[in-house]
């Protein structure tokens, strides 16, 4: 019910307030940036029902790696270990969607890393590691319904792993 402008000088005030902790509203993405995640207490999970804080690349504002990989083939190998799951891209939030000519069946990204993928005649992508999910994907994302049973899915399926990451 407030609009809140950057720069006022009640910003972080107000933001912190709402939020119910302290928070700084920033035009710079910080030195030593940390990404806090929560994880739901489910028993497919390594760690449950916790929070934790990560790492985060320095200068940035991105999770663990500035692009996100995701497959056609694992979002169909998901799918189909849970048919009544909606599975669609917005939940995972990938900066590239690929569409293989002739997919392998299950997660065909596992065995791109450490490798190099070209997109066109400049651009080259090194693949770094799996992109673990957390609870992010289990909320509703406007048309597509809460459910849990997708990172559950995940988690028993590739060990919560949707995706890969790249450089």
């Amino acid at each position: 019910g407030h609009v809140v402008v950057s720069g006022k000088d009640d910003a972080d005030e107000t933001l912190s307030r709402c939020l119910g902790r302290q928070v700084t509203l920033r035009s710079a993405a910080p030195q030593e940036p940390q990404l806090e995640e929560y994880w739901p207490d489910m028993e497919e999970l390594d760690r449950r029902d916790t929070v934790t804080d990560e790492s985060m690349p320095a200068g940035t504002f991105f999770d663990l790696a500035p692009v996100h990989l995701l497959s056609t083939a694992t979002l169909g190998a998901l799918q189909q270990a849970y048919p009544l799951g909606r599975f669609e891209v917005r939940r995972f939030r990938p900066n590239v969607v690929i569409r293989l000519d002739d997919p392998e069946p299950g997660f065909v990204e596992s065995g791109w890393i450490d490798r190099v993928v070209a997109i066109g005649d400049e651009v080259r992508l090194r693949i770094t590691g799996p992109c673990p999910r957390c609870v992010m994907t289990t909320l509703p994302q406007s048309d597509p319904p809460a459910d849990p049973e997708i990172l559950r899915t995940a988690a028993r399926q590739n060990k919560a792993h949707v995706g890969v990451y790249a450089a």
